[in-house]
């Protein structure tokens, strides 16, 4: 059974199809309610999380659903953004790839008997990505200010971040493996 924690999860997760419907059809009232809908999705990872603490809630299911919900929806918003030409393609490329390496070494760290947490960059990382789609999303200048150069600065940000606290993720995973293999 879903707890209430997981159940947030799921909703954001299944509110990804809506988001790449908004995003397939762009205008900009749908692109302002596309932005409105990534925003208010993105913040149930902070709220299926503070459930899931503060009610004792934390549960497997969570631990594989929560990050699997955050690549879903990053993966999904940039390959839209791509899609329409409003962010470079080996950028998305460079920040999913990321993503699935460090999915990867989870499992396998998992597989070997430790975990391989979420660290500050990577937090940040998550927060810098979230903040640098909003300006991409909503693509349409708005009372003379074009919000695609804030984007694409946020969007360079978010790629330093997500190579470095890839590259953390790496080198503490090898370490740890070495560490196991050592007589």
């Amino acid at each position: 059974m879903l707890n209430p924690a997981n159940q947030v999860t799921l909703a954001r997760i299944l509110a990804v199809p809506v988001l790449v419907l908004l995003l397939y059809f762009p205008s900009k009232p749908v692109n302002a309610a596309a932005m409105v809908v990534f925003i208010l999705v993105a913040l149930t990872d902070l709220a299926d999380g503070f459930i899931a603490r503060r009610w004792n809630l934390v549960s497997n299911m969570g631990k594989f659903l929560d990050p699997l919900a955050d690549k879903l929806l990053i993966s999904s918003v940039l390959i839209m953004l791509v899609f329409h030409g409003w962010a470079p393609a080996w950028m998305a490329i460079v920040i999913i790839a990321r993503e699935l390496t460090v999915t990867g070494l989870r499992a396998i760290a998992v597989d070997q008997g430790y975990v391989l947490a979420a660290d500050s960059f990577g937090k940040l990382k998550a927060v810098i990505q979230v903040v640098a789609m909003c300006p991409l999303i909503l693509h349409y200048p708005w009372w003379g200010f074009d919000p695609q150069p804030l984007g694409a600065l946020l969007l360079s940000i978010a790629l330093i971040l997500t190579v470095f606290s890839g590259a953390k993720y790496v080198v503490h995973f090898f370490r740890q493996v070495n560490r196991d293999d050592a007589p």
